[in-house]
């Protein structure tokens, strides 16, 4: 979700009045989200160009390649393309938008870049933190007491996905090896669902009455209804996985002008 957050900041920068002044205005508005950027390209389409000043654009277009959210973490492609964006330019404090911001999306991640952010320990931790929130709090808080060591990631045929670990116990010397493979689906555009996932220990696979809770909590927790909040929608179109290579993703990104909230009542 963090990736939704990036790619609507930008495009909020992108369609107010003063965004749309210039295509390297646009650029730089998009290129400050991220920690680093290999190549970008924005061209904002404006037919007539009054309709700056009045908030609207026809189309906004992003091309990036090697884009770092994150110093460790490498997005190979982003594309992005809206259908015409209108923002009402005396809407006061806050983005107010006469019609809703669509955009589709298409987001590539290699194989080679996902091993490299899996050396880094702040990513690690950030997905052991996640895995763990799909869990109980009593198994949550077991995971907690482990490391995970040297993760590496296979992309598979069908839609699959290996990976690989040391698990070792914080203050002990003692190593599990941790294999989980498992396919990976969307549900409804929204949920991501394991599909036929197995684990082993040391070579040993965990029983199918421990994997169905693991299955389900994963289901639930990746649900973008609950991620992405009450003014955006986001649907994933596509999710191919090219084995030995990358993960292609499709999505399509709405977002409206959040609710207002409620009056305070005065005294």
């Amino acid at each position: 979700m963090e990736f939704l957050t990036i790619f609507l900041s930008s495009l909020i920068a992108l369609v107010s009045p003063a965004g749309l002044v210039l295509d390297r205005v646009a650029e730089n508005a998009v290129r400050s989200q991220f920690e680093s950027v290999e190549q970008l390209q924005v061209r904002v389409d404006n037919a007539p160009s009054y309709q700056i000043v009045q908030g609207k654009a026809e189309k906004v277009r992003i091309a990036g390649r090697g884009l770092f959210p994150l110093p460790e973490f490498r997005i190979a492609a982003l594309d992005v393309e809206t259908d015409p964006i209108d923002i009402n330019p005396r809407g006061g404090k806050g983005l107010k938008l006469d019609r809703p911001l669509q955009a589709g999306v298409h987001l590539v991640l290699t194989q080679a870049d996902i091993n490299r952010a899996l050396s880094s320990p702040t990513v690690t931790k950030r997905l052991r933190d996640l895995g763990a929130s799909a869990l109980e709090d009593s198994e949550a808080q077991q995971v907690q007491r482990y490391d995970f060591l040297n993760p590496q990631v296979e992309l598979l045929p069908n839609n699959r996905i290996r990976a690989k670990a040391e698990l070792q116990e914080q203050g002990q010397s003692d190593r599990l090896q941790i294999t989980v493979e498992s396919g990976l689906a969307v549900v409804a555009g929204k949920r991501l669902q394991l599909v036929e996932p197995r684990i082993s220990v040391n070579g040993e696979a965990v029983p199918q009455e421990i994997l169905d809770p693991i299955a389900k909590g994963v289901t639930e927790r990746f649900d973008l209804d609950q991620l992405a909040g009450p003014a955006v929608t986001a649907r994933v179109l596509q999710l191919k996985i090219v084995p030995e290579q990358q993960i292609d993703i499709v999505a399509f990104v709405r977002a409206e002008t959040p609710p207002a909230s409620p009056a305070t009542p005065s005294n």
